[in-house]
């Protein structure tokens, strides 16, 4: 929790370019209700000569937006000053709903939120079209979700070997390296003739920090027929027939499957045309910007990138059963 109180303080600071004091323990926690203190961890810090209670929301407790409003108000009963809401990350409805309630909060590096001090700032919101700075390459998206997953998780990986599993070449490991080394999420160093990468954090950690220069991997989704032989032969299960696989979630009216360029294009060379709407009997087809195959294998797409494929979608039913299908994550 501290690196959280440390990002809060050093957003603060970077935005309003104001000097920001530390934020402190607040020593009336544990007047609280004991569910308020195992779902945050408190702290104060002063904000333009006001002080600002934090409400930290602990990684190991996914808190319901739901009753955030219930449980800052019993805060502030205690506090006798309004309590801000702090996460780590919020997927772009999560913030429309809180901003709705008028309830205040601050995801560092992403967005603040303070209607009491009339302080609504978003130099990083994710929604906003991502550009070639911003976001990582496919293949370096591709790269850094597969040693994520990687079971045993190493913190050291070579790279290079990585690179062949996945078909790309040594110019594009070369730029993925790049990459991945200056967005933060990891150190290169060789070894010999080889490349290696550390992640010098865990992969949840390295997955939460990389969240915002990751995006979907879908470009764009076609409708086929079912009926032809070779549909069944292509793909995995993507889109919402990956979350009904992986979670309680009902299967979806269209079967949904990833494919990647390559497969594609073995379905166009061989006849397969995409459909002006689906019809009865119709299969959905996402066009993947990399290979939906990156856990050998499975059935299904890989869960990391299932999320992001999903994140933004309005649908409480998804976004709970991306929620399950987070606390799966082999980390």
């Amino acid at each position: 929790m501290l690196l959280l109180a440390t990002a809060v303080r050093q957003y603060l600071h970077d935005i309003l370019g104001i000097p920001t004091p530390s934020v402190k323990p607040w020593a009336r926690a544990n007047e609280l209700p004991y569910f308020l203190q195992a779902a945050f961890q408190f702290g104060e810090i002063e904000l333009l000569g006001q002080p600002i209670l934090l409400a930290m929301g602990r990684t190991e407790e996914r808190q319901s937006l739901s009753e955030i409003r219930t449980w800052l108000d019993k805060v502030m009963a205690v506090a006798g000053q309004p309590a801000v809401y702090v996460t780590g990350a919020l997927a772009s409805y999560e913030r429309r709903r809180l901003i709705e309630q008028k309830i205040p909060f601050i995801v560092p590096g992403n967005q603040l939120y303070l209607p009491d001090l009339g302080l609504d700032l978003r130099e990083y919101f994710r929604r906003r079209s991502p550009t070639a700075q911003s976001v990582l390459s496919p293949s370096a998206q591709a790269m850094l979700i597969t040693a994520l997953l990687h079971q045993p998780w190493q913190a050291e990986w070579q790279a290079s070997k990585l690179a062949v599993a996945l078909g790309y070449t040594p110019m594009t490991l070369s730029r993925v390296v790049k990459e991945l080394t200056a967005a933060g999420l990891a150190t290169a160093y060789t070894v010999g003739r080889f490349r290696w990468l550390r992640m010098e954090q865990r992969p949840q950690q390295t997955w939460e920090r990389a969240k915002p220069v990751l995006r979907t991997p879908v470009r764009r989704t076609v409708w086929v027929i079912a009926e032809d032989p070779m549909t069944s032969q292509l793909g995995r299960l993507a889109g919402m027939s990956a979350l009904a696989h992986y979670s309680m979630l009902t299967e979806p009216r269209w079967p949904v499957y990833a494919l990647s360029a390559e497969e594609w294009k073995t379905a166009t060379d061989a006849g397969i045309q995409a459909l002006p709407e689906p019809v009865a009997g119709a299969r959905e087809w996402q066009l993947w910007t990399y290979s939906p195959a990156l856990l050998p294998g499975a059935v299904a797409v890989d869960p990391l990138s299932l999320i992001l494929s999903l994140q933004d979608n309005p649908d409480e039913r998804i976004q709970l059963a991306l929620d399950e299908l987070k606390g799966q994550v082999p980390w």
